[in-house]
């Protein structure tokens, strides 16, 4: 039998769980803990706000001992009309996707993105964008992701 779990909206009692979260999902694509501290260190005040404001939305799946064991961050962001959303001023953009190692393989990640694909519906979203790892990209891909043309240049060291 399946154990229960409990798919939530992400709250401001979250924000550790959303810290640990974005760390481990770094971690696991091969980044060291010495080049994510300084992520660590802005990224929570950066959150804290936003998470208070609703700005930062999504989900957070809990065992049914409220364990969280998965969680995707979402948010609508302010973008100029272009050839992909030619009408609309504003992306969906789908961070911080994690699923516990232990809980990998069953569904959870897939049930997570088909959550924030329907919230983008409702928004009436035209386009939405996230960076994929090398362990996300199958499923992306599986849901009818395609890779863009995005670079990046990095002005700091």
């Amino acid at each position: 039998m399946a154990e229960a779990r409990v798919f939530r909206p992400v709250s401001v009692d979250d924000l550790d769980v959303i810290c640990r979260h974005r760390r481990e999902m770094f971690q696991a694509s091969g980044r060291s803990a010495a080049d994510l501290a300084p992520m660590d260190e802005a990224f929570r005040p950066w959150l804290a706000p936003r998470l208070a404001a609703g700005d930062y939305f999504g989900w957070i799946v809990d065992q049914a001992d409220g364990t969280p064991i998965a969680g995707l961050g979402m948010m609508v962001i302010d973008w100029p009309p272009h050839p992909s959303h030619p009408r609309q001023g504003a992306r969906g953009y789908v961070l911080n996707v994690f699923v516990e190692p232990e809980h990998r393989g069953q569904g959870l990640a897939r049930q997570l993105m088909d959550r924030a694909v329907e919230e983008g519906r409702r928004r009436e979203l035209d386009y939405m964008i996230l960076h994929a790892t090398r362990m996300g990209r199958p499923l992306y891909e599986r849901m009818g992701w395609a890779q863009t043309s995005e670079m990046s240049l990095s002005l700091r060291g």
